[in-house]
Order: structure tokens, then C-alpha cells, then sequence
């Protein structure tokens, strides 16, 4: 599935609730779907800046695609961190980097957290960026 789908699912799969309870209710239940990260991933580099909570964030390139696994030790963080790698992980970097990821807007995740919650998403997504930027430049010296 393309990006765009992706989102274009979670946005539908948000716009089923109107209430904000609700849908802090399924960021919660994604976060808790997401598979514990390996301990091993759990370092000091994998760490992104500027979140409030601590979230760790893995990526490994495989067959030209990026694939991200995460966690997060606060559960709608989880939550957060389960959507973008549903949207983002096993594409290629030049897929990720030309992503717009209208799905943060259009189901109110920006309006809805908490500044500091909002910075770590932001942060969250500029680290999967430069992961791709990364690999994308490994790709071209290949």
C-alpha cells in the first residue's frame, strides 16, 4: 500500500469517532498493539530528542526499504509512534521523504495534544526523515 493509503485508512478509522475520549481510547489500543522493541534497540541513539517521554526509535534497511520498529514508555505516545511507522515503515527513502503527512492533521492529532506531546511527534517524524535521508545517500555511494 502506498503511503497515501495508509493514511487514508487511519483517517477513516479515527473518523469513525467524534468524541476526543474515544480516539485517545484507539491511540492507546495501537499503542499497545505495537510489539515490545528489543531491549538491544533501547539505547542512547535511538533515543529522540525533544520528546517529553522517552521513545526509542530502530530502523534497518532491507531490500532498498526502511523498515522502523519504536516504543514508547508513555502509552499515547505508543499510540503516536504506531501511526507513523504504520505510514512510514517498509517504504523507501524516497518515498518517506517526499510523504506529506496530511493524516496528522486531518484526524486533529495536532489540535488535540498537549504542546510538549506535539513537539515530540514533530520530533518523531524529522528523526525518520533523516533516517531516510541516511539511507538514501548510503543507496546512492552503494
Amino acid at each position: 500500500m502506498s503511503i497515501n493509503e495508509l493514511q487514508d485508512n487511519i483517517i477513516d478509522e479515527f473518523s469513525a469517532f467524534d468524541d476526543w475520549m474515544d480516539k485517545y481510547a484507539l491511540l492507546i489500543d495501537l499503542g499497545n498493539s505495537l510489539p515490545p522493541l528489543d531491549e538491544r534497540y533501547k539505547t542512547e541513539s535511538n533515543l529522540i530528542e525533544g520528546c517529553q517521554s522517552r521513545v526509542w526509535l530502530q530502523a534497518d534497511f532491507v531490500d532498498g526499504k526502511i523498515h522502523f520498529q519504536g516504543e514508547s514508555d508513555a502509552v499515547i505516545v505508543k499510540g503516536i509512534v504506531s501511526l507513523l511507522i504504520q505510514v512510514l515503515s517498509d517504504h523507501t527513502p524516497q518515498e518517506i521523504l517526499d510523504a506529506d503527512l496530511y493524516f496528522i492533521e486531518k484526524v486533529g492529532l495536532k489540535e488535540h495534544l498537549s504542546p510538549t506531546r506535539s513537539n515530540g511527534l514533530v520530533a518523531m517524524v524529522k528523526q525518520m526523515r533523516l533516517y531516510a535521508m541516511a539511507f538514501r545517500a548510503k543507496e546512492m555511494q552503494g
